[in-house]
């Protein structure tokens, strides 16, 4: 071969390497590190990713949660947004009523269509006439839940950041760590518990190693976590909009 020929042949091969480089690193076959660009928390092991991301749940000032819980035989589905002071968001059951949530401080109001004030009054039983007017005067308005009644520690409790999270950052079960995904659009690690019954939850790759996703154990349902420290207002509603759950209904019956 002349030196023309082995300097061609020389020069054809570092271009092939040059273009592959694009797929591979380097010319040896290496393959790209799947932990580039990302937190380093991949590398860790299922428990360590499990306690950053309790960590940075809860050093964080609000979030929003989506998605389904059963608990007690019940499905709720939320839509809430959350930080130290009160929540504001939907919560409806399945089949069932549709309310809307706001808490301010420990003031909370509640606010749903006439259906379901009439249905509460009743307890199933078929409503009169009177409740039918009774029930219409409140939809649209917030009803302020006083909290010595029963139903504001349960209402409460779906606008309590702390108290959600503790209660749904929970795994049962041997953790592994499990695939590589996506939750909108943000690349995640899985926590596997219980080689997935016991609950999974997907953690971000990219940035704080916030939890992004949920799927609880034994079907109890699944809740994404997003706008991890997003600002967002909570105001009392103006005053014309409110109604005092101790005096105005009960004056109504």
């Amino acid at each position: 071969m002349t030196v023309f020929a082995r300097t061609r042949s020389a020069a054809l091969a570092g271009a092939i390497c040059a273009g592959l480089t694009a797929v591979l690193v380097g010319c040896g076959g290496g393959e790209e590190d799947p932990d580039e660009g990302t937190n380093g928390l991949g590398k860790l092991s299922a428990p360590k990713i499990e306690r950053k991301a309790r960590q940075a749940a809860e050093s964080a000032d609000a979030v929003r949660l989506s998605g389904s819980v059963v608990s007690k035989g019940h499905t709720y589905r939320l839509d809430m947004r959350l930080k130290d002071n009160g929540g504001v968001g939907e919560v409806s059951t399945k089949g069932g009523s549709r309310f809307e949530l706001l808490r301010v401080d420990k003031d909370l109001y509640l606010k749903a269509d006439a259906d379901f004030w009439v249905h509460q009054e009743q307890g199933g039983k078929e409503p009169s006439k009177s409740d039918r007017e009774a029930a219409r005067k409140l939809e649209g308005k917030y009803v302020k839940v006083p909290p010595g009644d029963p139903a504001y520690k349960q209402l409460s409790g779906f606008t309590e950041m702390e108290i959600l999270l503790d209660g749904l950052l929970t795994l049962e079960g041997k953790r592994e760590t499990g695939d590589r995904n996506e939750v909108s659009g943000v690349k995640t690690i899985q926590i596997q518990a219980g080689q997935g019954r016991g609950g999974t939850l997907e953690v971000s790759l990219i940035g704080t190693p916030y939890p992004l996703r949920l799927e609880r154990g034994g079907g109890a349902g699944a809740v994404e976590m997003a706008d991890w420290n997003k600002e967002f207002s909570l105001r009392a509603p103006n005053k014309d909009q409110i109604v005092d759950y101790g005096k105005q209904i009960a004056a109504s019956d």
